[in-house]
């Protein structure tokens, strides 16, 4: 007896120790499952009892359904044996009678015939024509535009390439305050790529007339059209549109050069020939 006492008491110790050990490893598990076991317990005892409720409610038939089932019939007419009953024959009659007239079949339309196209007259095929000989265009004449500078004496004045000294020669007209016009002397004529760009925009062959007023570096200044020719050609235009490159001497009166004094020149427009 002594040895199953110490033997009990042994597997006490065992397993108190064993349990230190899961406390110190895993702290509040122990209490934590208790407090689980007493909810599972709560809810197997609330189960059983909702169990028991439910075979008390549902009784000893073991659920099954009966059926009843309600016939009704319509009340029985007396029928009256005084009146003949219909035959048949009259019955029929009745409901021949009775029923409308059956729609009349609509007719069905002519079969349409196909149309028929008369046969294709074959034509005979017609040979490409030969193409015609390109005719070689004739080549322009030879010949180069360019500004001559007019030095007659007897049509309206331009810049005469005089080389003499004396005063400048007065013509008839004025500036357009009525100032005196000289005929104007180049102190560099015009380079033909000077004017070719601007008479280029001009119908020549043709020429215009511009005054102008003279000012330093022997340049010119608010040039202004006189007349041009053809009319409409855009000669004027072209010319006053080059007049910035034109350089002349200013007139001289009394053996002073009269800078500010106005001058004439004429551009003369004309096709050269080689």
């Amino acid at each position: 007896m002594t040895s199953a006492y110490a033997k009990t008491r042994g597997i006490r110790r065992s397993a108190a120790d064993h349990l230190a050990r899961f406390d110190v490893r895993w702290p509040g598990v122990r209490r934590r499952a208790g407090g689980m076991a007493l909810a599972l317990a709560l809810e197997c005892g609330l189960l059983l009892l909702l169990l028991t409720l439910g075979h008390s409610v549902a009784g000893d038939d073991d659920g099954r359904d009966t059926l009843t089932t309600v016939s009704f019939a319509p009340e029985a007419v007396p029928v009256d044996r005084s009146k003949p009953q219909p035959q048949p024959a009259e019955e029929a009659e009745s409901l021949s009678s009775a029923l409308p007239p059956a729609p009349a079949m609509p007719q069905r339309p002519p079969p349409l015939l196909a149309p028929t196209f008369p046969a294709p007259i074959e034509t005979p095929e017609m040979s490409p024509a030969a193409p015609l000989a390109k005719s070689e265009p004739t080549p322009p004449a030879s010949g180069k535009a360019r500004a001559v500078i007019r030095d007659d004496m007897a049509g309206p004045m331009g810049p005469p390439n005089t080389g003499y000294p004396g005063d400048s020669q007065r013509i008839a007209g004025g500036g357009p305050d009525g100032e005196p016009l000289y005929a104007a002397r180049w102190y560099r004529e015009p380079y033909p790529e000077e004017l070719r760009g601007y008479l280029s925009t001009a119908s020549g062959p043709g020429w215009a007339l511009i005054n102008c007023k003279t000012a330093s570096g022997f340049r010119v200044e608010q040039c202004v059209l006189v007349d041009e020719y053809p009319e409409g050609s855009g000669m004027g235009r072209a010319v006053l549109g080059a007049a910035w490159q034109f350089k002349v001497h200013p007139p001289q009166v009394g053996g002073r050069a009269m800078v500010g004094e106005w001058v004439r020149i004429r551009i003369t427009y004309e096709e050269r020939r080689n």
